[in-house]
């Protein structure tokens, strides 16, 4: 008790965490908008709010099976064995068992030798002996708190993979969903271009028209048709990236994506909250917190280094020999017992500009992520605010774009008929049909856009990552493999890898019970 209560006052050099001032905004600039709402939102499953099953499955699928996610939950294990090994190193650094048997041969001409002949016999020993550095400055508790810190940021760097993941696949989804469409749009145009050369040729061949509006019609029907193997390259390459998100070959998805062929429509309004959340929410903000408070302790380290170490050691050994007056079975005797103990002092005096070198290479990497986490908050909020603009923007966009493709139809619809009875040319008609066709991809572009800004909205609200609560942060068949490659002990069980929930932000890092 006496010891405990020793160690327990024994100091820890070096600065405690605090949180650096950070610039928040009291609101979204575009909060006041239409379609925007102050409520909380619930960011669990975002990609629900698009009411698509096909995107849920895909979601669902990729969060089982996406290998990326799977090594960000490794690191995770990683991070606990490196707490397990900081915390180690708080205890008897050194405990040692040890064994020999040795024959000996001793010249007649040593000096210890009393017989003055050659001496030959054999000995051998048993024992244990230990070392332990008291940490007396806190040089090992400052490096658990270290790894504890590194461990939340561990967890937090699986949160913000998680995040991005669930945000990569709605987007790379509703970009295949655009390309259907926009391939379709290409298509009916090409139908209707078709029918334009039709009326064409017919003219010609009456003798109305000349072998011009012929040409003309094929280029555009040529031109429009080549567009088509473009957009399903784009189209093939999308469902790769899909894929390869779902930790599957690179493949159509045919039938993970069966189901009408309709971009995501985002809800009438979609809620933000205030910007403060994000410091509790986003996952690259906490990580980078967890990253300085890491550092931070590394400061306590590298000073502890300035100041004397204390050891206690000690040895314990059981000696027998075939020497006259011993037998070799003697060393399971008490009497055959030898030991050494006591305190030791070592102390750096001559690596002293090193050593205060060494702290101020960790200060400085300290301050260094204090201006990192600094600079993410800020970052945070522009990502936020530029999706905001984004989604509001293209909303905008998409109803002007309305307006004008339905313009642009009754206006070639007008044209074709003035042509079929020789009221215009046919450049009139050239015109609103490349005019309609752009019309129309512009619009169905724009429609992705608008739904494609709400994920990046989502992604920069830190949404996404809830999903796992509750969840292990490895698959089964990972820990399976890696226990029967490896004896992780407890190390693989949920409860030991992952830290204690906590309200605070950051929770309170952990010391060994005293």
């Amino acid at each position: 008790m006496t010891l405990g209560l020793f160690f327990f006052g024994c100091t820890m050099v070096g600065p405690d965490y605090t949180r650096p001032k950070t610039t928040v905004l009291p609101g979204w600039a575009e909060a006041d908008q239409k379609g925007v709402s102050k409520e909380p939102p619930d960011y669990r499953a975002w990609w629900r709010v698009f009411e698509d099953p096909v995107l849920d499955r895909l979601v669902e699928s990729a969060y089982r099976q996406n290998l990326s996610l799977r090594v960000a939950g490794v690191r995770v294990l990683e991070a606990r064995a490196q707490l397990g090994i900081a915390v180690g190193q708080f205890y008897p650094q050194s405990q040692q068992a040890s064994g020999a048997f040795q024959w000996n041969r001793i010249s007649p001409y040593y000096p210890l030798n009393p017989t003055q002949a050659e001496l030959t016999y054999t000995q051998d020993q048993f024992g244990a002996a230990a070392s332990w550095e008291i940490d007396f400055w806190g040089q090992f508790r400052r490096a658990i708190q270290s790894a504890d810190a590194l461990l939340l940021a561990s967890v937090a760097d699986y949160d913000s993979t998680l995040v991005s993941l669930t945000a990569d696949v709605a987007t790379d989804y509703i970009s295949v969903r655009t390309l259907e469409k926009r391939i379709a749009i290409a298509r009916e145009n090409v139908e209707t271009q078709r029918e334009s050369l039709e009326i064409a040729e017919a003219r010609f061949l009456w003798g109305t028209a000349s072998e011009r509006d012929v040409a003309q019609a094929k280029t555009v029907l040529a031109d429009t048709e080549a567009s088509v193997p473009s957009l399903q390259s784009q189209l093939q390459q999308a469902k790769h990236a899909l894929s390869i998100l779902l930790g599957l070959p690179p493949g159509d998805l045919a039938e993970m994506l069966a189901g009408p062929e309709a971009i995501p429509a985002p809800p009438p309004q979609i809620a933000v909250g205030i910007p403060a959340d994000l410091l509790r929410r986003r996952p690259d903000v906490r990580q980078a917190e967890y990253m300085a408070m890491a550092q931070a302790a590394q400061i306590g380290v590298a000073r502890a280094q300035l100041f004397p170490a204390f050891s206690l050691t000690g040895n314990f050994t059981f000696i027998s020999t075939t020497l006259p007056g011993s037998r070799l079975s003697d060393a399971f005797l008490w009497a055959g017992r030898n030991y050494t103990v006591g305190p030791a002092l070592q102390w750096n005096l001559f690596n002293y500009g090193t050593l205060t070198n060494n702290v101020r290479v960790q200060d400085a990497r300290f301050q260094e992520l204090l201006i990192t986490y600094q600079n993410t908050v800020l970052k945070a909020q522009q990502e936020v605010e530029d999706g905001l603009v984004a989604f509001l923007r293209a909303q905008e966009r998409a109803q002007l774009l309305a307006l004008s493709t339905a313009s642009a139809k009754r206006s070639l619809d007008l044209a074709v008929e003035q042509y079929r009875g020789g009221i215009t040319d046919f450049t009139t008609v050239l015109v609103g049909e490349q005019s309609l066709l752009g019309e129309q991809d512009n619009l169905v572009t724009t429609l992705g856009t608008i739904s494609s800004s709400l994920v990046g909205v989502y992604r920069a609200l830190g949404g996404g990552w809830q999903i796992r609560e509750g969840m292990d942060l490895v698959p089964p068949e990972v820990r399976e493999t890696m226990a029967k490659r490896t004896n992780w002990g407890n190390l693989l069980n949920r409860a030991t890898y992952m830290p204690p929930a906590s309200g605070e932000h950051p929770p309170p890092l952990r010391l060994p019970d005293w």
